[in-house]
């Protein structure tokens, strides 16, 4: 009975943040999009009542993951009494702009509608997820899409064009309400063309989409680490069509449009300090 599935990250081609609610809440619009790095995970119930999680690296208190709540938070409103047992392989690098944990949360969910025969729609499932986090609505649907609100009103897109996808995570973790706070009190703010970056997905046009990329958080990010900067043009003189940090950061990531080219950047990076934490996929659909 046991229900498994790979969550996969995601990376912001681009990334706007156009106001503030009165509850504190940015609203954005963002392109999002897949890749093809993914965290693997095994639910399978048990008679117990409990909910475990075992994974391959240090998750802390169970209660305070994702996952976990989004058991807890389905076994609620449905009256679930059996417990689950949660298998997680870790493979997107954690507090990496990447979304890694929202996108283990959305497996969860998806795990417990298909376990316990729930068949709850999408749309509600969606209401569950931004419950839960911004992002695990769009970590529900995955794919390119527009994400505008707090990040759950999504719009799919127009499938991109192949290319290469090298991600690169400096070690260090960065705040993410540090870094909205921070973009509060900044007064010259370069909004990036989202409008442009999505006609550019309608065309499959690479080039045009990694000449309108943009990021309204990258410049916050790399005032306190230099480090991204480095790396994203690090990223350009080895070749990428384009190189963005996705998301609040850390994670730089550069698109390119032929192998050779991006396997000498890869391990480039991957013999450099980052190595740990450096990785060369693509894009990817639901």
């Amino acid at each position: 009975m046991a229900y498994n599935i790979d969550a996969y990250a995601k990376i912001n081609l681009g990334l706007d943040v156009i106001g503030r609610r009165e509850d504190g809440y940015h609203l954005v619009r963002m392109v999002m999009q897949t890749v093809g790095l993914c965290d693997s995970l095994s639910f399978e119930p048990n008679s117990s009542g409990e909910i475990s999680i075992r994974s391959n690296v240090d998750l802390g208190p169970a209660r305070n993951n994702l996952i976990y709540k989004a058991v807890e938070l389905i076994r609620s409103e449905f009256g679930i009494t059996d417990g689950v047992d949660v298998d997680l392989h870790k493979r997107i690098p954690a507090a990496a702009g990447l979304a890694g944990g929202s996108s283990d949360c959305a497996a969860a969910l998806k795990a417990m509608n298909s376990l316990f025969s729930l068949e709850i729609p999408d749309e509600k499932l969606a209401a569950y997820g931004v419950r839960l986090g911004a992002d695990v609505p769009y970590c529900l649907m995955g794919g390119t899409a527009l994400a505008e609100g707090i990040g759950e009103v999504l719009s799919p897109l127009g499938s991109v064009p192949e290319a290469y996808v090298i991600l690169v995570k400096p070690p260090l973790g960065i705040s993410t309400k540090e870094i909205y706070e921070r973009l509060d009190s900044e007064s010259d703010i370069g909004h990036p063309d989202i409008d442009g970056l999505i006609a550019a997905v309608g065309r499959k046009d690479l080039d045009g989409i990694c000449g309108l990329m943009g990021n309204v958080l990258e410049k916050v990010s790399c005032g306190i680490y230099p480090v991204i900067n480095e790396i994203r043009n690090d990223m350009k003189a080895m070749g990428a069509k384009g190189a963005m940090m996705s998301g609040s950061g850390p994670t730089v990531f550069g698109l390119f449009d032929d192998h050779d080219t991006a396997s000498k950047a890869y391990q480039r990076f991957k013999s450099s300090r980052f190595g740990e934490a450096t990785f060369l996929t693509g894009f990817t659909a639901p």
